[in-house]
């Protein structure tokens, strides 16, 4: 393999936002369209809504806007006060934060690339292609997994090593990025990759492992690599 180093990102919470799932994501949004239900009674709904999703014979035709569209009105037909809301108010807020986070966050991943063979390893719907290309961001990355296409998903292993392989990189000279704890950082870690962790300062991390550094926007891995600093 080279020894050129190299880059892997998760996409959901991760290139799309500082470290919130989407879950917490799209209960802000709920929120703010005129929901009232309790995270603790969303949460478990928005589950059943992902597994919905993954099954709509549509999904791996969906880009990122109308994949947001269709998540809201499966939502919207499971919470207690879903009959009241406005689906697309729902998604228009999640899609809004997301746009406007990744638009932040492509001008470092333009430096990085300069420096780095970059990558996404994702737990996703079979669309992450479609979805990336929509946002603007699929010719940055060298190798995208998308865990339905490959039947593979984090934390298993596998997912990281068949994309360290299209890629030509060791695990040792490549950084995993993602905001969680058990399907990104301790798999990559245990493959002996460096790991950054990006997530909520109050966020206490599991034992058994450390993460080679932590941040709480992805802006900040211009602190930790110094090939994504801006430049004059």
């Amino acid at each position: 393999m080279s020894e050129q180093a190299g880059v892997l990102f998760d996409f959901g919470g991760t290139l799309d936002a500082d470290g919130l799932p989407w879950a917490a994501r799209f209960y802000s949004a709920y929120r703010a369209a005129g929901g009232s239900a309790s995270f603790a009674t969303f949460e478990p709904l928005f589950k059943v809504s992902d597994r919905a999703l993954e099954r709509l014979p549509a999904i791996r035709t969906l880009g990122f806007q109308a994949m947001a569209q269709a998540q809201a009105r499966l939502l919207c037909e499971l919470v207690p006060d879903g009959a009241a809301l406005a689906p697309e108010r729902v998604a228009e807020r999640f899609h809004a934060d997301s746009v406007a986070v990744v638009t932040r966050n492509r001008p470092l991943l333009e430096r990085l690339r300069r420096a780095y063979r970059l990558g996404i390893v994702s737990n996703f719907t079979g669309n992450l292609e479609l979805c990336l290309t929509e946002l603007g961001l699929l010719e940055l990355f060298a190798a995208v997994a998308d865990s339905a296409l490959l039947g593979v998903a984090k934390p298993d292993r596998r997912i990281f090593t068949e994309t360290l392989e299209r890629l030509g990189l060791n695990p040792a000279s490549t950084w995993m990025i993602g905001d969680n704890f058990e399907a990104d950082i301790r798999p990559a870690a245990a493959l002996g990759m460096k790991t950054c962790w990006i997530t909520p300062a109050e966020r206490r991390a599991p034992g058994g492992v450390s993460p080679t550094a932590r941040i709480q926007r992805l802006m900040e891995l211009a602190e930790i690599l110094p090939e994504a600093a801006c430049t004059a």
